[in-house]
């Protein structure tokens, strides 16, 4: 018996079911927040450099007699805007002073410019950050992108880490560990003032919420029935488009970095109770042979939902399964047993690769235009919410292949179409570019909550959260990619390198997406708990009256030789 057969008489998402869901949805909305406060707490306000001997210095323009007492001046720099136009703006980063030279010079003066190393900031959008508080501008401003890279190596390694962990030593350990990697490090970061303390913290961080994505998501699909796989699947995916709105609402309200990283960093001390009220995958149990805990889980379970279940529901001889015998192995390792699962595993790593980097790239790219950062980054959320929510009313009526498929690709088109206002279009016109790619957020979302879903369900119960471990720390990857590829503007001139990282975005979107077409289709399919399961079954030359699918007891027929 299939463990989905399970579900027919415990019901597919039943009272119980639904507790267990809620215990792993709800985290996801500080995993969100996590992941997203780098754009405020190491928000760059506008600054210059502070007035030496000037106690009370302030962004504000000062009294000019007292900077000509001084003989100060900031100096002016040659930048260019957003539209390649060269203009002059004062340095943030230098000042200068009017140095009298000496007699043999005829008496006259030099003007000397110095580098900054105290600066006061404007403090009208946020009035502290750890920008501010550690000076991270001008030759130190490369430390924020350090910053920045340490939560995604810490969201990469904990992915790929506590994934493993999920299946060797049970999904629960491993929601609890990163439960506690959330708490002691983001709580602490709100004290530091030393920037290696900050960064080791915020890595930290990015690992608890490599651990409670991948662990919370696993094992919400492996408690519900199969008709209830996708809302299972997609829902949790809202509570993350929750969280990034409540940020942007919680940082509007909250304007010091320290105490906006308290109030969302206290709050999950509340899921320690996981110790005692959450239970184990009962899925995993079985695999690792625990059926006594197995079944006292249904039983319970059972009991909620008001239903029977047999006590012999579990019995299976005293044989060692097949299931027993590939649980001792080393989980990671059968991604690469056989050359379709190969096959297979590579598509879907290089997806989540390229699904991610271009989720969090067009997050950059957004985040970047002008006006108010708390409405951009709340629409931004938005258009996650909105490709999430469209996933409903098409995911179980068409499938996950063909949904993905199409999400992904148009989400490539509209940002290869943000070239042609870019190019060809003038200053007024900008704003189309910004609506295409925000449209093409909204199919990156969609794709990214896809592809979650399409994976953990093509994945077997004896590797899949070391898989989806595996899948994250690709799309960790594309994360970190993604910010080097908005960087190319820099390296390429004119509208050429403006218009380049959304190509670069476009492109990969759509190859990924062809590639997908070489995988299987898992609308209305069991959860495969074996290698074995997730391969298709072999077909004879001549169609034969006993050749059917061995789960559906329907006729085998010839579907696409592409299928991996």
């Amino acid at each position: 018996m299939s463990f989905d057969d399970i579900f027919k008489v415990l019901g597919e998402f039943g009272t119980y079911q639904k507790r267990v869901y809620l215990m792993q949805c709800v985290p996801q909305i500080f995993s969100a927040i996590q992941t997203c406060l780098s754009i405020f707490i190491l928000f760059t306000p506008e600054h210059r450099c502070s007035i030496p001997f000037y106690e009370n210095d302030t962004f504000h323009v000062q009294n000019i007699q007292h900077h000509s007492l001084l003989n100060i001046s900031i100096p002016y720099e040659e930048v260019q805007d957003q539209y390649g136009h060269t203009v002059a703006q004062y340095s943030k980063c230098a000042i200068n002073r009017i140095v009298p030279s000496n007699a043999s010079s005829g008496g006259n003066t030099s003007i000397v410019t110095y580098k900054c190393h105290s600066f006061v900031f404007d403090t009208t959008i946020f009035q502290s950050t750890f920008t501010t508080e550690d000076n991270l501008v001008c030759q130190r401003k490369k430390y924020i992108v350090h910053a920045t890279m340490a939560f995604m190596a810490g969201f990469t390694v904990g992915s790929l880490l506590l994934g493993i962990m999920a299946d060797v030593l049970g999904r629960k350990r491993s929601m609890i560990l990163s439960v506690v990697l959330y708490i002691f490090p983001n709580i602490s970061g709100s004290f530091v003032t030393s920037f290696e303390l900050f960064v080791t913290c915020r890595f930290l961080s990015g690992a608890s919420v490599g651990g409670l994505l991948g662990t919370g998501f696993v094992m919400g699909l492996e408690f519900v029935g199969p008709s209830k796989r996708m809302w299972a699947g997609i829902v949790i995916e809202l509570f993350w488009a929750s969280g990034t709105m409540l940020l942007a609402l919680l940082a509007y309200l909250i304007r010091d970095w320290k105490y906006l990283n308290l109030v969302v960093s206290i709050p999950p001390v509340l899921f320690l109770s996981y110790i005692w009220i959450m239970p184990e995958s009962v899925r995993w149990l079985i695999i690792k042979d625990r059926k006594e805990e197995a079944m006292d889980i249904l039983q319970h379970a059972a009991r909620v939902n008001g239903v029977h279940l047999p006590s012999t529901i579990l019995e299976k001889g005293n044989e060692k399964t097949e299931k027993q015998v590939e649980s001792s192995c080393f989980p990671v390792f059968k991604l690469f047993s056989t050359k379709r699962m190969a096959i297979r595993s590579l598509i879907i790593f290089l997806n989540w690769t390229v699904c991610s980097m271009v989720f969090y790239g067009l997050s950059i790219n957004v985040g970047n235009i002008s006006g108010n950062i708390f409405l951009n980054f709340f629409f931004i959320s938005l258009a996650e919410l909105l490709g999430f929510l469209s996933l409903l009313f098409v995911l179980n009526k068409f499938g996950r292949r063909p949904v993905y498929i199409t999400s992904v690709v148009s989400a490539g088109v509209f940002c290869i179409c943000t070239v042609f206002p870019v190019i060809f279009g003038t200053q007024e016109t900008q704003w189309v570019a910004i609506l295409l790619a925000t449209i093409g957020k909204v199919g990156a979302s969609a794709a990214f909550a896809t592809v979650l879903l399409f994976s953990a369900e093509l994945f077997p119960t004896v590797i899949r959260n070391s898989a989806m471990g595996a899948a994250s720390f690709c799309a960790r990857v594309g994360g970190m990619l993604s910010p080097y590829i908005v960087d190319l503007v820099e390296s390429v001139e004119g509208d050429v390198g403006r218009a380049l990282p959304m190509v670069v975005f476009g492109l990969g979107a759509i190859i990924s997406g062809l590639l997908a077409f070489c995988l299987p289709e898992t609308l209305h399919e069991n959860l495969p708990e074996t290698i074995a399961d997730s391969m298709p079954q072999p077909r004879k030359s001549k169609p034969d009256i006993n050749d059917v699918d061995l789960k559906t007891n329907e006729p085998l027929m010839n579907g696409d030789k592409c299928h991996v």
